[in-house]
């Protein structure tokens, strides 16, 4: 091939490509429309009445989790055994709630909903695991 047929389709080229990327490019316009569907971020960031229950609830797991690990003696830590086995139940309705509640929102809402219950069921097994180990190994406390 000759250098100005070369040359030629790498002007043709480089006009195609450079005509792909203007036409692809947003306008002002599309920007707006784009912008007008998204929720502004100090909206998003609202916490709603059930995100507050969940973080009420993960504050009480936490407090029942450091009286826990706070007892001193087996006796001490047997008698919170069952304060702490509310807080979970709790904690486990407050899930279900939420998963079950979770099909009419936005997926914004969802995904933080979900991190929730995520990290909710988190401090769940290492609440569990401390309490198996407190069990286990009850004068290393």
């Amino acid at each position: 091939m000759a250098f100005p047929q070369k040359l030629a389709i790498a002007i043709a080229t480089l006009g195609m490509v450079s005509a792909v990327a203007i036409a692809g490019t947003p306008s002002a316009a599309d920007n707006a429309a784009h912008d007008a569907h998204h929720p502004s971020k100090a909206a998003a960031k609202a916490p709603s009445k059930a995100n507050r229950e969940a973080d009420d609830q993960m504050q009480s797991m936490r407090a029942m989790h450091e009286k826990m690990m706070n007892a001193k003696t087996p006796q001490e830590r047997a008698a919170l055994m069952d304060e702490q086995m509310k807080v979970m139940q709790n904690g486990m309705s407050m899930m279900g709630m939420m998963g079950a509640n979770s099909s009419g929102m936005p997926m914004s809402s969802r995904h933080e909903s979900m991190e929730k219950r995520m990290d909710m069921m988190e401090m769940m097994m290492q609440a569990m695991m401390d309490r198996q180990a407190a069990q286990e190994h009850p004068a290393e406390k």
